[in-house]
């Protein structure tokens, strides 16, 4: 049986530079009228979503439009787009004028935060009181509050798992191989035994998988993703630091490094692209991930052998999190009321989800119980699709694995998580916009380095550190720190 796609989250912002001009797109206001316009006739919304073109979804799309066309007087019209492509596509689109009305976007692809800023989003917060009360009434204020920019809504954060918590991942297999215990771990340090014990005894296996998108955790949360200028992210003295400069990082990162001249970390990881391959092979034995509500089932199914974690932070709401999958409405719809009425329904109504999500019953998958799905399996090659990214998740049907509390985990989990400090701040990049590119340079040449302990942080966090401020560091930080004084008084 092939799993629905329950994808967890990772990437990193892409910084867009287009101005974006919309042109309309679908009826006119008028066409817009009661369920279908004036004479009747259904409103065409164009919608352009991530995830690998599927080979069904016009045939999909069809029965969906029988659906939405009596509910509400709409008829729907995807267009997908690889998410290797998404960012550049969407970019040159809207700059070009291409007509949509609802298009996906999140902290990591075509970046909403940016994008509502260039004007490329409608502002919400009026279509939500009207048009989409019933996604205000399910969804977690967090979500909402986090997401807004500059004090507006531009965008609708699918229902999945609010906070990021990070955990150590092992391979069962080698756990119970070697009679290992991962109750004790909490700590980077306290992996130590354990893969002291997989490096002696297991030759072929990695005992730390790390490649060069690996970042250590520290406890701050950072003010541009995966730059080195944070605010501790328990406590509201909002100071901004240099995250290099920090002891939890210092000492993190001596650890890191102690664990790749000790032979735990693969030799090349600094410049491994990606580390899932390996997992394929079984060939490993600890790592780290981002995890939400049963996450060791889905990747026990994916990698086909038993994976199982334990936390490795807290669970914290951070703006990334909030933002890692939204569906916003074209700032030059024609239809905007219309769109937000598809979006109210397609998070509120379970036959729509569904069928969006999963394809057509009994000709892509088929219900084993009342709220249970299992796929067909050539047809559902046809029709697969990335389920984070349409919308609120708690309203599809779960998989014959899954628990049957699925979905109360996920609430229960969004319910312990913690707000970080800069939850519902984005930083304006206007004003040192050179200097941010300047330090994002130094940082590519050190960052991997150091955060897959290659190097000895003792050596290089010095170089780095004189680099970065070379380029402009201490600007950009004084910048987000007059910002963050700003945003806090707002707060009080």
């Amino acid at each position: 049986m092939k799993m629905k796609k329950r994808s967890l989250f990772a990437g990193l912002a892409l910084m867009l530079s287009a101005s974006v001009v919309l042109t309309a797109c679908g009826g006119s206001k008028d066409s817009a009228q009661d369920a279908g316009g004036a004479a009747g006739k259904p409103v065409e919304l164009l919608w352009y979503t991530i995830g690998t073109p599927q080979k069904d979804v016009d045939r999909v799309m069809e029965e969906v439009s029988k659906y939405t066309k009596e509910k509400i007087g709409v008829t729907v019209k995807m267009n997908m787009i690889d998410f290797g492509d998404y960012s550049q596509k969407l970019q040159v689109m809207t700059a070009s004028g291409t007509p949509m009305d609802i298009m996906f976007t999140s902290s990591w692809a075509f970046d909403y935060v940016q994008n509502a800023r260039k004007g490329a989003f409608m502002k919400i917060d009026d279509l939500l009181e009207k048009q989409g009360k019933g996604i205000k009434d399910l969804l977690d204020p967090a979500f909402l509050s986090g997401s807004k920019v500059d004090g507006h809504n531009y965008g609708i954060p699918a229902n999945k798992e609010l906070p990021a918590q990070e955990v150590w991942r092992f391979n069962k297999q080698l756990l119970d191989k070697y009679n290992l215990d991962i109750k004790n771990v909490n700590s980077l340090e306290s992996l130590e035994p354990l893969l002291k014990t997989i490096k002696e005894k297991e030759p072929g296996v990695i005992p730390f998988s790390v490649d060069k998108n690996y970042g250590v955790f520290v406890p701050y949360d950072y003010v541009i993703e995966k730059m080195p200028m944070a605010v501790k992210v328990d406590n509201q003295d909002y100071k901004v630091v240099n995250v290099l400069e920090t002891p939890e990082m210092k000492q993190t990162l001596q650890t890191m490094h102690k664990y790749y001249k000790a032979g735990y970390i693969p030799t090349e990881a600094a410049t491994m692209v990606s580390s899932t391959d390996v997992q394929k092979t079984g060939k490993w034995f600890a790592d780290k991930a981002t995890t939400q509500p049963f996450a060791d089932n889905l990747w026990s199914a994916s990698y086909g052998y038993p994976v199982v974690s334990t936390p490795a932070s807290p669970a914290y709401i951070y703006n990334w999190s909030v933002m890692g999958s939204m569906q916003a409405i074209s700032a030059n719809s024609k239809n905007p009321e219309k769109a937000m009425e598809f979006l109210n329904l397609l998070n509120t109504d379970p036959v729509l989800r569904n069928m969006v999500d999963s394809g057509i019953e009994n000709v892509h998958y088929k219900k084993v119980g009342e709220n249970v799905m299992e796929n067909l399996p050539e047809p559902s090659k046809n029709y697969d699709m990335p389920t984070f990214s349409l919308g609120n998740l708690m309203i599809t049907y779960l998989n014959p694995t899954d628990p049957k509390d699925k979905w109360e985990g996920f609430k229960k989990f969004n319910s312990t998580g913690k707000p970080a400090a800069l939850l519902g701040f984005n930083f304006d990049p206007s004003k040192v916009t050179s200097e941010i590119a300047a330090v994002q340079n130094v940082k590519e040449e050190f960052w991997a380095p150091l955060m897959t302990g290659t190097v000895d942080p003792d050596q290089i966090i010095p170089q780095a550190n004189q680099k970065l401020k070379a380029a402009g560091l201490d600007k950009i930080m004084e910048e987000a720190q007059r910002q963050i004084d700003a945003w806090k008084a707002t707060k009080k």
